[in-house]
């Protein structure tokens, strides 16, 4: 039997994120995002429900979050879920799940608020990104690949 663990979340930072570093000295960042769902409920009424989803980002990534991120800012992850226990110091067992951040894109039109222009640069390492076309005039179908020297039988869409 296959296994598959993708997780893709797009919302938005409920936290500021907390950057630490390990022994070994790799970067650990953790924040927590809110992601919202609108629907119409069985009698018409119009809903809201909000999930709260807790995130860690390892080495660069969680640096570069933690450089251009704070709470309130939208960001599309994607990554897997990781169980986490352990013991509570009254002895009582706990565990979470939370996404283990693998790419991400920051989302918003780059303006605080007062429309002001942010005056940090735009970080280098952005994913996923699926451009519509490339400089060479390719253009990927049905986006699964982003090699573009990938002969078109070679794509599995999955």
């Amino acid at each position: 039997m296959a296994n598959f663990n993708k997780v893709i979340l797009a919302g938005n930072l409920t936290r500021d994120p907390q950057l630490s570093y390990t022994p070994s000295q790799t970067a650990v960042c953790e924040f927590g995002m809110a992601v919202n769902r609108r629907y119409r409920s069985g009698d018409g009424q119009q809903r809201e429900d909000t999930c709260f989803v807790d995130c860690q980002a390892w080495g660069k990534t969680g640096e570069i979050i933690n450089q251009y991120m704070n709470k309130g800012k939208p960001i599309l992850v994607e990554g897997r879920l990781t169980y986490d226990s352990w013991e509570a110091k009254d002895g009582s067992k706990r565990s979470r799940l939370r996404v283990t951040v693998e790419n991400f894109q920051f989302l918003g039109s780059g303006e605080q608020e007062g429309g002001q222009q942010q005056s940090r640069p735009a970080p280098q390492q952005q994913a996923p990104q699926q451009p519509a076309q490339q400089q060479d005039g390719y253009e990927p179908r049905g986006g699964f690949s982003d090699d573009p020297d990938a002969p078109g039988g070679d794509r599995i869409p999955f």
